[in-house]
């Protein structure tokens, strides 16, 4: 099973080493030196880790394949991949993965408001990109008191926010349907 451990943000000095936006709540466990990352758009992989290092709150990542900083400049947005074990029983652990939440249905008050469109990992909380049903997408904090199931086989979230939390990020300005 393919899991999203990163995207790549902008190049960091000269020598090719780049900034990530980390997908994974174990990165100490996934950006060990010799780690080869699946990468997509695949033309841009596979890279090959040789060094991480932290910058305050900022992981640095630095690539065999990668030189300097043009090149490092062209792997902007790309997104890092590893082959995972399906070890792990999200049932057991309450421990969800993108890939399995990504276009489940949201149902709050038993009526589908939109539908999963990403998981964002998070040092505090992770939070669920929503679609809504009339295309405003949407944060919702994925948290049990938020969001008390996860039924997979149903194909669903189900969510209790509180009162106007689905419309304090809209695009739109909040503004009710």
């Amino acid at each position: 099973m393919r899991l999203q451990v990163a995207r790549i943000g902008k190049p960091h000095g000269i020598r090719g080493e780049v900034t990530v936006q980390i997908t994974t709540d174990a990165p100490e466990d996934r950006f060990v030196p010799g780690s080869v990352f699946a990468v997509e758009p695949e033309q841009h992989g596979p890279l090959t880790l040789t060094r991480a290092r932290w910058n305050k709150e900022i992981l640095l990542l630095t690539f065999e394949e990668v030189a300097d900083r043009n090149r490092a400049e062209e792997l902007r947005g790309a997104r890092l991949f590893i082959e995972a074990d399906e070890e792990s029983d999200s049932e057991e652990s309450d421990e969800w993965f993108a890939h399995e939440l990504v276009g489940l249905a949201l149902v709050v008050d038993g009526q589908r408001v939109g539908r999963v469109t990403g998981l964002r990992s998070g040092t505090v909380q992770d939070l669920l990109e929503v679609e809504l049903d009339d295309g405003e997408e949407v944060l919702l904090p994925f948290v049990e008191e938020i969001v008390p199931e996860v039924d997979v086989d149903a194909g669903e979230v189900v969510a209790t926010p509180p009162p106007g939390l689905l419309d304090v990020n809209r695009a739109s300005g909040g503004q009710e349907r």
